[in-house]
């Protein structure tokens, strides 16, 4: 049986730099189609179009592809473009190597639907890098149960964020609250803490956010962190716009994000 989903949209931003990262899109669509009847949008950002994610998704998923030559990946103006499309009450931002328990999300759907929250997290806090081998495991079985048991052997991540745990991977929110509160920051360019600056700034906006019980999975790839020209200018630079955040008044915090129309 497939759970009810038609009122979400899940948003799959990504460019295939690894097959590894082709391969846990195909995961990650195969398991949400699988307990699903939803909408999936993907949208592809690269130097040119070669039809492989195409071809492979079929008509399982949306799929949209932007040329860019550009060898820093611009994740939050792609999230951007692809939410401004969507016309469902609710939207998944959604992390193409992330695998989260049905449960879980039907659970973070429910308080969203009943309007008990404004962003629902399918998880506590908790998310558990499955290392290559078990992620492996999980390829050939598609056995969530497997990772669950072997929550042991994984390294968690960002554990060093404090007591909030990690904030992003998958997320649920509703459209207009999404829209209203000016979508994701593109001053983000590139990858680190957008995450952490989206949900400092939705508690700013006195939004309801609720988490699910449980944890998420990320299927383990390799992070090509030359992309960026000066790694420790841009990590310096994306701290101070985070702390900036943090410490706007409510009335500049509308002045520079809200979108009213």
């Amino acid at each position: 049986m497939k759970f009810d989903l038609t009122d979400t949209t899940f948003i799959i931003p990504i460019r295939i730099d690894t097959v590894v990262r082709l391969e846990n899109l195909l995961l990650n669509v195969d398991h949400l189609q699988e307990r699903f009847q939803t909408n999936i949008i993907i949208l592809e950002a690269a130097p040119y179009n070669n039809g492989i994610i195409h071809s492979l998704l079929k008509d399982r998923a949306t799929y949209l592809f932007v040329e860019d030559k550009d060898p820093v990946y611009h994740r939050t103006k792609y999230l951007n473009q692809m939410a401004m499309g969507v016309k469902t009450d609710f939207i998944g931002i959604w992390d193409v190597d992330v695998i989260v328990e049905h449960v879980q999300i039907v659970d973070a759907i429910h308080h969203l639907r009943e309007n008990l929250c404004d962003i629902a997290y399918p998880y506590g806090g908790d998310c558990y890098d499955t290392s290559d081998l078990l992620r492996n495991h999980y390829l050939v079985h598609r056995d969530l149960e497997f990772l669950k048991a072997n929550r042991g052997k994984m390294q968690l991540m960002y554990n060093v964020e404090g007591v909030i745990g990690a904030v992003g991977g998958a997320i649920f929110v509703k459209t207009d609250k999404y829209w209203l509160s000016g979508m994701d920051n593109e001053a983000y360019y590139g990858w680190g803490l957008e995450d952490g600056e989206r949900y400092y700034r939705w508690l700013s906006f006195d939004f309801n956010i609720y988490r699910s019980l449980g944890y998420i999975f990320h299927l383990t790839h390799a992070r090509d962190t030359s992309r960026l020209s000066s790694p420790k200018l841009h990590h310096r630079k994306i701290r101070h716009d985070l702390e900036e955040i943090v410490n706007y008044t409510k009335e500049e915090l509308y002045a520079r994000f809200a979108n009213t129309k």
